[in-house]
């Protein structure tokens, strides 16, 4: 997934967001959190299905996506390529949700 873009900004109450991929295919996932790591900003969203429900499961799958801007400031979410930096920004993510648990 190379690339998406974020269509319209989701309501607050339900956290969806939809993705077009490259090949012009609508995903929708739950955005879960925004995660600051060496100076870039980057998105775990949880993977939805088709009709756009979580996993019946409790494996459910997680993207991380650096959040960048295009040329006209708008702004776009970019697969991460560095697999260190995805399992970093994981790890943080674990962390805040660790700690939000026990607030």
């Amino acid at each position: 997934m190379a690339d998406e873009r974020m269509n319209p900004i989701p309501e607050e109450e339900d956290n969806i967001v939809e993705l077009t991929d490259e090949d012009g295919v609508v995903n929708k996932f739950e955005y879960l959190a925004t995660i600051p790591y060496e100076n870039s900003e980057y998105v775990v969203l949880l993977v939805l299905d088709e009709d756009g429900n979580e996993p019946a499961d409790d494996d459910g799958e997680v993207i991380i996506l650096e959040i960048e801007q295009d040329e006209n400031g708008e702004d776009i979410y970019v697969s991460v390529e560095d697999e260190a930096v995805s399992s970093k920004v994981f790890e943080l993510f674990l962390s805040s949700m660790d700690e939000e648990d026990e607030n």
